[in-house]
């Protein structure tokens, strides 16, 4: 389990780098493959942690969503 955990770990971090360098379009790219990621391993999850931490997967996605497309104010602004 934590092998696949650790691939999302280092694609989420990948996307925290793009939104990071203001590479918006890559960063949302790369985000929509990891929402499919995730989307596909809940469907075959068998374990209840292994569902809680996808689901966390899934907010963390979310927010970076929110942060890539400006759909809320971000601190400061």
């Amino acid at each position: 389990m934590s092998n696949k955990f650790e691939t999302l770990k280092a694609s989420v971090q990948e996307i925290i780098d793009l939104i990071a360098a203001e590479n918006s379009r890559e960063a949302n790219n790369k985000l929509l493959e990891v929402s499919e990621v995730l989307d596909e391993m809940i469907d075959f999850a068998e374990e209840d942690e292994e569902v809680r931490e996808i689901t966390r997967y899934q907010v963390l996605l979310n927010q970076l969503h929110v942060k890539i497309n400006g759909e809320e104010p971000v601190d400061g602004e």
